[in-house]
């Protein structure tokens, strides 16, 4: 049996690469490749030519590990959502211990009484 002679598969890798454009709308950046990505947006380049129009969310020029800063690129709210859970929490937390020094309190008063 012969390991060293591989046999690739035919006809699974696409063929159909054309000039698109990624937009990286946090970083303002935007760069012209081949690609088989769909899109139904289009944008005019620098050439003068409209090709489609593919927005991502993070590229090179807005990745902390290509910027060698820590930023935190928040498109969907996660963060503020996040934020907003731990005030909520926090808040039932402070109202449960105020209900529960209203209770002790209730109840220290009612024994100091019946004394």
């Amino acid at each position: 049996m012969r390991y060293n002679c591989l046999v690739m598969k035919s006809s699974i890798h696409p063929t159909t690469y054309r000039p698109v454009v990624f937009s990286d709308e946090a970083a303002g950046f935007s760069f012209l490749t081949q690609s088989t990505a769909d899109s139904s947006e289009t944008v005019k380049w620098e050439d003068g030519n409209e090709y489609p129009l593919v927005k991502v969310h993070i590229s090179s020029a807005s990745h902390p590990f290509f910027t060698g800063e820590e930023k935190i690129i928040d498109t969907e709210g996660r963060v503020d959502r996040f934020k907003a859970r731990a005030a909520a929490a926090e808040a039932r937390k402070e109202a449960l211990a105020n209900k529960a020094k209203k209770a002790k309190a209730q109840s220290e008063k009612k024994s100091a009484s019946d004394k």
